[in-house]
C-alpha cells in the first residue's frame, strides 16, 4: 500500500525525517554517556548522577552564531557542533569546573537528514573529547521562522566543581602574569565582521584561498573552536591559577574584566604574540582599527591563564608538556579593575 501524504509535511514539518535522523544518530550519541550518565534513549528528559555535596554546579549556555552562515555556504556541517560543545566547555572551565552533561538545541526550516547527521557527529565527537554526556536536546522544524536551507544551534552545559577548587578571580593580584593559550582561528565570534570583510569588502568566494595563506575562506572560517580542558586541568594540579578569560565575544577588555577584582588593572601587551594572518586580512579588508579588532575577535588567544609571578615559569613549563605554546600576554598592577590594552 502506497504511504499516505501526511498534511503537516505538505506544511511544511516532516516528523518523520526528523525521528529518522535521530534514530540514526542514537549510536553517535549514546557513546557519548558517561559513568554516571543514566540511558534513558527516548525519555523527556536527561537523567545524571548529582556530585557529591562537596562540589557546585556550573552551567552555561550559548550558540554557535554566523558562523552557520559560512556552514550553510560551504555546504559543511561537521564542525559546527564540535564548536558549539567546546566553546560550552571553557565558559565553565574559567571557573574550575568540568563538564558533566550537554544538551542542544536545532531549529531549522526543513529537515534535512545528511546536515542533521553531520551536525550530531560533531557534537557527539566533542562530547567524546571532552568526557561529556550528551544526554538530550530539542531539534524543531520551523519553516516561516528559519529562511530556507538555514539553521541554528545552541548548548546547554552542565559541569561541576569543588568547592574548594572554584576560580572566582578573587585571587588575582598585582604583580600577576597573564598567560595566553593560542586559538585555532575565529573560534564562534565576530563572524558577522568577518564574513562582511572576506566576502563582501574583500570580494573572495567561500573557496577562494585567504590571501597570504593556504588555506580557503570555509577552511578558516569553519575552523573548529578548540577545547582548553585538557592542558588546563593539567596546569591546575600543578599550579594555582588565579583566574581565567575565556576570550569570546567582547574580546580582551570585556572578558577579562569580567574575572578582575576590584583595584588591579590588567595590561594586555598585543606585541607580545602575532595575530594569524587571517585577522590582518579581516583588518585591511574591513578598514577596522586595533581597538575594535581586539574587542571583536581573539586575535590568536583563545584563553588567558592569571597566576602568580613567581608560578609562571612553572605554568608555562607544564602548559608547553601538555602541547600548548603559551605565551606571556601580560601583566596585573594596582587599579580600578580595569583592563588596559597596549598597541
Amino acid at each position: 500500500m502506497k504511504k499516505k501524504t501526511s498534511a503537516y509535511a505538505a506544511a511544511g514539518v516532516d516528523i518523520d525525517a526528523k525521528m529518522n535522523a535521530l534514530k540514526s544518530a542514537k549510536k553517535q550519541i549514546q557513546s557519548t554517556l558517561t559513568r554516571d550518565a543514566i540511558n534513558t534513549w527516548g525519555s523527556f528528559g536527561g537523567l545524571f548522577r548529582a556530585p557529591g555535596r562537596d562540589h557546585v554546579l556550573v552551567s552555561s549556555m550559548d550558540g554557535v552564531g554566523t558562523k552557520l552562515k559560512v556552514a550553510t555556504l560551504a555546504g559543511r556541517h561537521d564542525t559546527v557542533g564540535q564548536d558549539i560543545v567546546n566553546h560550552c566547555v571553557n565558559d565553565i572551565l574559567v571557573q574550575g569546573a568540568t563538564p558533566l552533561f550537554f544538551l542542544d538545541y536545532i531549529g531549522v526550516s526543513k529537515m534535512e537528514p545528511g546536515m542533521m547527521a553531520e551536525i550530531l557527529q560533531g557534537l557527539a565527537k566533542a562530547c567524546r573529547a571532552n568526557g561529556c554526556a550528551l544526554i538530550g536536546g530539542e531539534t524543531a522544524e520551523l519553516p516561516g521562522l528559519y529562511p530556507p536551507g538555514e539553521y541554528d544551534l545552541v548548548g546547554t552545559i552542565v559541569g561541576a566543581v569543588k568547592k574548594s577548587d572554584m576560580i572566582t578571580g578573587k585571587k588575582i593580584r598585582a604583580g600577576d602574569v597573564l598567560i595566553g593559550l593560542p586559538s585555532s582561528g575565529c573560534h564562534t565570534n565576530g563572524y558577522t565582521l568577518a564574513r562582511h570583510a572576506l566576502l563582501e569588502k574583500a570580494g573572495l568566494g567561500i573557496n577562494d584561498l585567504v590571501p597570504g595563506t593556504r588555506k580557503t575562506v570555509a577552511e578558516s572560517l569553519l575552523a573548529v573552536h578548540r577545547s582548553y580542558l585538557k592542558p588546563v586541568n593539567t596546569l591546575m594540579k600543578k599550579v594555582s591559577i588565579h583566574g581565567m578569560a575565556h576570550i569570546t565575544g567582547g574580546g580582551f577588555p570585556d572578558n577579562i574584566r569580567r574575572v578582575l577584582p576590584p583595584k588591579v588593572t590588567a595590561y594586555v601587551d598585543t606585541a607580545t604574540w602575532e595575530p594569524p594572518k587571517l585577522f590582518d586580512v579581516i583588518q585591511s579588508a574591513a578598514k577596522v582599527d586595533d581597538e575594535e579588532m581586539y574587542r571583536v575577535f581573539n586575535m590568536g588567544i583563545g584563553m588567558v591563564i592569571i597566576v602568580a609571578r613567581a608560578d609562571a615559569p612553572e605554568a608555562i613549563r607544564v602548559l608547553k608538556k601538555a602541547g600548548e605554546k603559551p605565551v606571556g600576554i601580560g601583566f596585573v598592577k594596582r587599579g580600578s579593575g580595569d583592563v588596559s590594552m597596549l598597541y
